[in-house]
């Protein structure tokens, strides 16, 4: 049997032309879902033009697949969010976020 590879995230962050800048832990469960929400209050804003909200650090446009279950989960939490909390956030900004 062959042992799997660790991942080193040093070198994935280098040829994506990203900076590490420490852990990130994720919770879940209510408190997880508040900070989730905090997060893309704190972070996304209304262009100038107008438009979406999105994050003003976020210059990259790039394509991930994505398997047809979890665009339906992503869905599924953006409209949740714009029910009950009025944040309006594209499926795919919120998994950029998660990220």
């Amino acid at each position: 049997m062959k042992s799997k590879s660790k991942l080193d995230a040093n070198k994935i962050a280098e040829v994506l032309g990203a900076e590490r800048r420490g852990r990130v832990t994720a919770k879940s469960g209510h408190f997880g879902a508040m900070q989730l929400v905090a997060e893309i209050q704190s972070r996304f804003q209304v262009p100038q033009g107008g438009g979406r909200a999105t994050d003003p650090h976020w210059t990259e446009r790039r394509l991930v697949p994505l398997a047809p279950k979890t665009l339906t989960r992503l869905n599924q939490i953006a409209k949740r969010l714009h029910e009950e909390r009025g944040i309006v956030i594209a499926p795919l900004q919120l998994a950029g976020l998660l990220l």
